[in-house]
């Protein structure tokens, strides 16, 4: 993995830029820490910071190549897990290779194809293309927004990052939070709107979406790739085993690179899934797994099971671990450290986050790169396969809105009298029914399947982006790769177009792939009730973020007095969280989580010197 960055103009020369486009690279140190390359003509500044996964010699950036004379050059941040099957066509079409790396079969599909090679594409990327000959830029992101690309405009200069930072990093770019913003953050937070970034005059390029910049320094933006809806026609059965012939191959073909790999090891369905079948692969050529599990200081002593988080995962993680015989590291969280690294994750995210979520994902990723480059994980399944209670009851699955973030009135109760007349319920419900307006249906839907297919289009384009989000930020934060085989294209149009029935297959969350995986899993894993990602129960963490947001509130600088309502922010402090009974966002961020994630608007605002236009 690496990141990217660039200015592109096509109307004036820019080259005196070249130390801005150097700053902005340096932003992108922990993403890319092997190798750095710039580019420099009189238009267009690319720069590339390099994680080395594969192919050390062949892969340096920015890579050009010359076909016909025509000069093309790229920066690319992904992994293509199509590769082989490219170079195969493209060597068909006469083309030749200087490497082995994905970089440049990216680079030669574009010569080939053009802007349609995007199309062929399977894998995790944000990119740029400068076509020298034809004057232009094209940028692009992945089908589902696994990895990052933000973008501006200012003053005829297109400039583009893989991270807010970036962007930021140009000191012409002013950090800015209007309204509109602010209503983001509490109406919608910590997701984003498809292509914003929250910041003022700053945008991302949304998930499956491109951006073409032209010699007359005109600027495009489309979707180039959305779930579509087709007619399912097979029987349980035959779906059961596509299920399982998609998923084996999705993870193998994640399982390359020239640098050790692992995988995160829960103990749940998913990531079990991926462990075991990649420990068969690693068993094949003789070598042995290393999984990491992930648990907190005295978890155990005060774990109370909910809907949302059943049963603990410690014990499933070693049963597991002992059926593929992999070499397991758990990886234990001490509480102090877990609040300290609320900051680092704002740092890693440019925005508040998932609060303790974020840190600890975060300070577990920091500890297993000391000995690993590439993880594999298992996000995704939960929104592609139906894992949420907001699948399968029926009061969750039919409520007329974004079911993750479904008590607005109480978000509004944090914000303070001058801001009360922000407009959180109307921006929540215009997003919903904007999503709601482009799922593609057919005729004749069930009731049911209707709605499948707009709650599982929702998922998609909002819950499981901003899950990828966070673990690209805090991963890429540590210099660690992590790849996501759930968010395959492939499984994830498949899975769109299954009937309620067969995806909840005998009427279980995930019925049809826990189905898919019986003769892999032990019966134990496959069964058991879905537990989301782990998060800690013991009341020193709740001590510890109380007192930190009453030297917050404490402190009269403090920049959140400008948004928040004190009182009823002491109220949820005074009764330890129990005040705000409600998960703010998702199934986790109940009481402690959400005093975390006003620590953390704190600390974005502090940090970032964030200018509140409001």
């Amino acid at each position: 993995m690496c990141g990217i960055a660039g200015l592109v103009n096509f109307k004036e020369n820019i080259i005196n830029e070249t130390d801005i486009l150097k700053s902005m690279v340096k932003t992108l140190e922990k993403r890319g820490p092997d190798a750095k390359g710039y580019y420099i003509s009189p238009n267009v500044l690319l720069g590339h910071r390099r994680l080395i996964v594969v192919d050390p010699e062949g892969g340096t950036q920015p890579m050009t190549k010359i076909f016909e004379g025509r000069k093309y050059t790229v920066i690319y941040n992904g992994e293509l897990y199509n590769t082989e099957d490219l170079r195969k066509e493209l060597k068909v079409q006469g083309f030749s290779f200087n490497s082995y790396s994905d970089t440049e079969v990216l680079l030669t599909a574009y010569i080939c194809w053009g802007k349609d090679c995007i199309n062929k594409l399977i894998g995790i990327f944000a990119f740029g293309i400068f076509d020298e000959d034809k004057n232009e830029v094209f940028l692009a992101r992945d089908q589902m927004g696994v990895k990052p690309l933000f973008y501006t405009m200012h003053n005829n200069t297109l400039v583009f990052g893989s991270e807010i930072k970036t962007i930021l990093a140009n000191p012409r770019i002013k950090r800015e939070i209007d309204m509109q913003g602010l209503t983001e953050i509490f109406g919608l937070g910590p997701a984003t709107i498809p292509g914003s970034a929250v910041y003022k005059n700053i945008k991302e390029i949304a998930p499956a979406n491109c951006l073409l910049i032209t010699r007359d320094n005109n600027v495009k933006v489309w979707e180039y790739w959305s779930v579509k809806a087709e007619e399912f026609k097979e029987t349980p059965e035959e779906a059961i085993e596509h299920t399982r012939e998609l998923l084996i191959d999705a993870i193998n073909r994640q399982l390359v690179g020239d640098v050790p790999l692992c995988t995160f090891l829960s103990g749940g369905l998913d990531s079990s899934a991926i462990s075991a079948i990649a420990a068969k692969e690693f068993e094949k050529k003789g070598k042995k797994l290393t999984t990491y599990s992930i648990d907190y200081e005295d978890n155990d002593k005060y774990f109370k099971a909910s809907l949302f988080q059943p049963t603990s995962d410690e014990f499933y993680a070693e049963m597991m671990a002992k059926f593929i015989n992999s070499d397991h590291r758990k990886v234990v969280l001490n509480h102090s450290d877990l609040a300290s690294a609320l900051r680092d994750a704002v740092i890693a995210r440019d925005l508040p986050g998932m609060a303790d979520i974020d840190s600890s994902l975060l300070l577990f990723c920091r500890e297993i790169r000391k000995d690993f480059v590439v993880g594999l994980s298992g996000e995704c399944a939960d929104e592609i396969f139906g894992g949420y209670p907001w699948f399968t009851r029926d009061e969750m699955f039919y409520l007329d809105t974004f079911p993750w973030a479904r008590f607005v009135n109480d978000r509004k109760a944090i914000v303070n009298k001058e801001l009360k007349n922000m407009k959180l319920e109307e921006l929540v419900r215009a997003q919903y029914e904007k999503s709601l307006s482009k799922v593609p249906h057919l005729d004749n839907e069930s009731k049911r399947d209707y709605r499948m297919k707009e709650i599982s289009y929702l998922n998609l384009k909002w819950f499981m982006v901003n899950l990828l989000n966070r673990k690209d930020r805090v991963s890429m934060g540590n210099s660690l790769e992590v790849r996501v085989p759930f968010a395959d294209i492939r499984l994830v149009q498949y899975a769109f177009n299954l009937p309620a029935e067969i995806k909840l297959y005998k009427g279980r969350e995930k019925g049809l792939l826990r189905a898919a995986l019986e003769g892999i899993l032990p019966e134990e894993i496959i069964y058991r009730k879905k537990s989301p990602y782990p998060k800690t129960h013991n009341p020193i963490y709740t001590d510890i973020v109380c007192k930190m947001m009453t030297e917050i509130l404490n402190k009269k600088s403090s920049p959140i007095h400008a948004i928040i309502d004190e009182k009823v922010v002491r109220e949820i402090i005074e009764t330890r969280g129990a005040s705000y009974k409600v998960p703010w966002y998702g199934q986790l961020m109940t009481g402690p989580q959400l005093l975390a994630y006003l620590i953390q608007v704190n600390i974005w605002l502090e940090e970032y010197k964030v200018n509140l236009l409001i």
